[in-house]
């Protein structure tokens, strides 16, 4: 038996034991988990140093992009104590299982129920980031789900050693250690993805890159205009949900894209213009450095930057920039500057994507700031979830039904003919399956 078929079986073997623990354990394993990882803390972080310089030589030699350098080292800002804090805030979330989404009585003494449920076994790749590994079995814990994770190769020591500490922590509960497992190449992956077998219920939800746009309407406030690009670009670069193309309304070209323009070059962000956007800031009194602009090719338009650098845009109208955000974007999210209440209605329901935003940043799309706890990852898809994945997105649904009759339903009583008992597809009002 294969290493992969074994992290398999295991999985499902963990995922079936724990469907008659309780909530409240639950809750347990993710306190134990952090206490773990609090106690790991000196050894994890040693171990993200070694990543984190393995990397700078990457980068120097020109193999590795620095956003993904950015992105790997766990001591950056808040990071540690942001994702010890997001254990907290999931563990305080209600059970998203157990609930009741429908319910009918279908006869005298027939009822039916549709719950939500665990989906099963998660098989979750991302990339550099190993915090990410904290976030999902986070959510995967508290949702009912055992998860196999697999990380970016550049973050392997971290990601070891904190699958450690989540495995120290399952094991004070009633939760196997193996109801969370991480692994290391590819070739595994490539195994576990054919052993549907083991694990059924496969769910894919996509989510690659993060072409995000802002675009300034006719209407925009310059103020708001201002403060929604710059934050949309500058705040955290290389995260998916930062803004990669700035859309110019051709009717402010001379007016409010100027005074963006001025405010995105005072924070060091480089400038890939049109034509259109160009030759307005050439003409405008805004003094512009020369080596931070430069003209867009066709690929500006279509390049998860990671960076300091936004593409520019100009479009003739609302409709107009629906059209290309539609049909160059990641269907991620993406942002209107308008004072127009009907522009903003338009522009929220014709632009496809996952996220839709007016006069706010696209930074906010994120599970955290949505209220989560923390996420899974953002799904451009559009079945099962969408945008943000928390708790809901990590659950599906059963259907649970019981008779009270003395001696039972069955079928056979049913139909259309002499004698034959009919549907009464009655509403319950229940929140949670009385049996």
């Amino acid at each position: 038996m294969s290493s992969a078929e074994e992290i398999a079986r295991a999985a499902k073997s963990a995922f079936e034991k724990s469907q008659l623990v309780p909530g409240s354990e639950r809750v347990s394993a993710l306190q134990a988990i952090r206490r773990e990882l609090e106690t790991y803390k000196d050894e994890i972080l040693a171990a993200n140093a070694e990543d984190v310089k393995a990397a700078q030589v990457e980068v120097s030699s020109g193999r590795m992009d620095d956003s993904m350098l950015k992105r790997l080292d766990l001591t950056k800002g808040d990071k540690w104590d942001s994702m010890l804090q997001g254990i907290l805030d999931v563990a305080a979330l209600p059970d998203p299982t157990g609930k009741v989404t429908y319910a009918s009585e279908l006869d005298e003494g027939l009822e039916l129920y549709r719950v939500s449920c665990p989906i099963g076994v998660l098989l979750v790749i991302f990339e550099a980031r190993p915090e990410v590994v904290v976030n999902i079995a986070t959510l995967a814990i508290k949702s009912g789900n055992a998860a196999i994770l697999k990380g970016g190769k550049e973050s392997n020591r971290t990601t070891v050693l904190l699958a450690k500490a989540i495995s120290a922590g399952l094991s004070q509960t009633q939760l196997p250690a193996t109801y969370i497992q991480t692994i290391q190449t590819r070739a595994e992956v490539s195994s576990l993805l054919d052993m549907d077998r083991i694990i059924r219920g496969s769910l894919l939800m996509g989510h690659a890159d993060g072409l995000c746009s802002v675009f300034i309407d006719e209407f925009a406030d310059l103020e708001k205009a201002v403060r929604v690009a710059v934050d949309a670009k500058i705040d955290y670069p290389s995260a998916c949900n930062a803004a990669e193309t700035l859309i110019i309304h051709e009717k402010v070209l001379s007016t409010i894209w100027p005074k963006v323009a001025e405010s995105l070059l005072k924070a060091n962000v480089r400038l890939l213009c049109d034509e259109p956007s160009l030759t307005a800031l050439k003409t405008s009194s805004s003094s512009i450095p020369e080596n931070q602009v430069s003209l867009a090719d066709d690929s500006a338009y279509t390049t998860e930057h990671l960076s300091l650098t936004i593409s520019i845009k100009t479009l003739p109208t609302l409709q107009s920039a629906i059209e290309w955000i539609n049909s160059h974007s990641s269907h991620h999210t993406d942002a209107i500057v308008t004072e127009s209440d009907s522009n903003a209605s338009i522009f929220c329901r014709g632009v496809d994507s996952a996220g839709t935003f007016v006069n706010a940043s696209t930074r906010f799309a994120d599970g955290f700031r949505y209220g989560f706890g923390t996420e899974v990852g953002i799904s451009t898809g559009r079945i099962h979830a969408r945008g943000p994945v928390g708790l809901e997105g990590l659950v599906t649904y059963k259907y649970m039904m019981k008779s009270k009759a003395e001696k039972g339903h069955i079928v056979g009583e049913f139909g259309t003919g002499t004698g034959k008992k009919q549907f009464k597809h009655a509403p319950i009002s229940a929140t949670s399956v009385p049996f």
